[in-house]
């Protein structure tokens, strides 16, 4: 490839096609997203999609209430081990085949 064919480059930007982005009329984000939610509601939640350990994450969740980096980093661990946990079962599994 020549480097020539590269030369030639455009702005990918909204105003090319009379769009503009409208970000001062955007809702603001909130420092603590589950400072509005009830804690029986949001157990609901996480027992609806599945999560095994909801109970155990909505704990954690309001117990670090008035700090949010300990709350991501309650979430996290707890991400963490169920990860943990696939990788467990994925070994067991691989052993079980080999033992085949």
């Amino acid at each position: 490839m020549s480097s020539d064919m590269y030369t030639e480059s455009r702005r990918v930007c909204p105003s090319l096609r009379g769009n503009k982005f409208d970000t001062e009329h955007r809702k603001r984000a909130a420092a603590n997203i589950f400072e509005t939610v009830n804690q029986d509601a949001l157990m609901r939640l996480f027992q609806k999609t599945g999560d095994m350990k909801a109970e155990e994450r909505v704990r954690s969740i309001f117990s670090f209430a008035q700090d949010p980096e300990e709350t991501a980093r309650a979430l996290m661990a707890l991400k963490q081990r169920k990860k943990d946990k696939f990788l467990q079962i994925v070994g067991w599994f691989d052993q079980l085949i080999k033992s085949m």
